[in-house]
């Protein structure tokens, strides 16, 4: 039986971040995922491979967008082969670069399926046959989450994708519904209207993107419908049937059509449910929620103390960003050192284009929780970078305490908004007060500028936008 100080199962942004650091604290440490180097879903399957469809659809759409400025291209010739290996490679690329840092690091790697036999040991069965037995002092968790299903839905059907089926991009459809109008659907949707696939969305809910704010969805949903060909709220699938020409399919809600449309293939974007069925996890004291995540304190620890959990498998938000920080938590914890994953704002971004990010107390949540909030906003129609770069329809705001006038949250809605958050993120791990955000001098023209430019608005003082306000700062 090998030893370790440190066993990590899971080899995803969670997984490796913990690993890593662990190894930088100078612990010992056995890693243990089925494939061939770090990345998990994420890199293999997810966050990265959409990224750089997104980037490609981006792209076209920026040309299309062009002939309004007088450049005119012709229509894109899709070069689906070459696409999906410009995408095969990025992620060989990233994960091999995680293999050769795990090496550096001295990590050993197991590829295979980890079974507890009690709280200190663990069986690996090889993914190409064989085994190892380990035991541990500590061991993190960070098996990740997989796409969920829909009851009655024929999933064993060529016609149905998962995101991963979806991202594989083995074809491209001439019709795609997607089941879910969360982000994950209409980043797939964005990449495949790019592709010239017709798109359909239909959501149970009245709006997309529920949870997120109203104003920012807004902007991106008149995008949306223009690219996509209907987008059906209030609506549910009600059956599914199989047929020759396509998938028949019934809808019930506000939008749904007597007869049966029919569509090439359909995406089940519904959301995703935690890897929380370890094999052999009974035999440990960890105890799952009703959503069957496992449970855990601040430090990332459950209820045995040899066993830590982070990631999509330790609860919402499941994001990849949240789990790699909930994995140096874990790590610093278990290497002795003061630690606790107590974040003031975990950033949320959609790639689609315009991207859509928040962080921090959203206007929404604060209605829910009857708390009375202050809302800055800036329109970028007043941004002389976004005008010159024909993008008016932004919007940033920030979401500010009335008394005390820190900033508890922001929301940005345009381009490149996943990059332009992190400016609010530590504005609200830092507990500034908006003041500070409009007296912190930005560059001119950027888009970063709409943050200090939603600050001043606070107090009616913005330089490209007269709006009063009974709010007044005097140096």
């Amino acid at each position: 039986m090998s030893v370790t100080k440190i066993a990590v199962v899971g080899a995803g942004p969670g997984g490796y971040a913990a690993a890593f650091l662990a190894a930088d604290l100078g612990l010992d440490v056995t890693l243990i995922d089925r494939e061939p180097n770090p990345g998990g879903v994420c890199l293999y399957r997810g966050c990265i491979p959409s990224k750089s469809l997104l980037h490609v659809a981006k792209v076209i759409g920026e040309t299309r967008a062009s002939a309004q400025w007088g450049v005119e291209f012709g229509e894109p010739r899709i070069r689906s082969e070459k696409l999906r290996s410009f995408k095969e490679s990025v992620v060989e690329r990233l994960t091999g670069g995680l293999g050769l840092l795990s090496r550096n690091r001295k990590i050993t790697y197991l590829r295979g399926e980890a079974r507890f036999e009690d709280s200190h040991s663990l069986a690996v069965a090889g993914v190409d046959g064989g085994g190892h037995r380990l035991s541990f002092d500590h061991i993190i968790l960070a098996t990740g989450s997989r796409p969920a299903s829909l009851p009655g839905v024929p999933s064993d059907s060529p016609r149905v994708w998962s995101s991963s089926d979806a991202l594989a991009l083995h074809e491209i459809p001439k019709s795609l519904l997607i089941v879910g109008g969360g982000y994950i659907g209409l980043e797939l949707g964005a990449v495949y209207a790019a592709l010239g696939t017709e798109i359909t969305v239909v959501e149970m809910m009245p709006g997309l993107l529920p949870g997120a704010d109203r104003d920012l969805v807004s902007v991106l949903a008149k995008r949306l419908e223009r690219d996509f060909a209907s987008i059906m709220l209030n609506t549910r699938v009600t059956e599914m049937e199989e047929q020759e020409d396509g998938m028949a399919v019934g809808f019930d809600g506000a939008n749904a059509a007597e007869e049966r449309p029919r569509f090439e293939k359909v995406l089940l974007a519904v959301g995703r449910r935690p890897n929380s069925e370890i094999e052999g996890l009974d035999k440990t004291k960890v105890e799952l929620d009703a959503k069957a995540f496992i449970r855990v304190d601040a430090q990332r620890r459950t209820h045995d103390t040899a066993v830590f959990a982070v990631g999509d498998v330790a609860g919402e938000p499941m994001l990849a960003h949240k789990a790699s920080h909930e994995g140096r938590v874990a790590a610093e914890v278990i290497a002795g050192l003061r630690s606790a994953f107590e974040p003031a704002a975990v950033p949320a971004v959609v790639f689609t284009d315009p991207e859509i990010a928040w962080c921090g107390l959203t206007e929404t949540d604060a209605g829910k929780q009857e708390r009375e909030v202050r809302v800055a906003r800036f329109p970028w129609a007043a941004s002389g970078r976004a005008v010159s770069m024909g993008l008016p329809e932004g919007l940033t705001k920030l979401v500010i305490d009335p008394e005390t006038e820190r900033v508890l949250g922001a929301g940005i809605v345009g381009s490149g908004a996943g990059e332009l958050i992190s400016e609010a993120v530590l504005a609200v791990e830092m507990a500034a007060r908006v003041e500070d955000v409009a007296l912190s001098i930005h560059p001119h023209p950027t888009l970063s500028e709409t943050l200090m430019e939603a600050a001043e608005s606070f107090f009616g003082q913005s330089t490209h936008l007269h709006r009063a306000s009974d709010k007044v700062r005097k140096r």
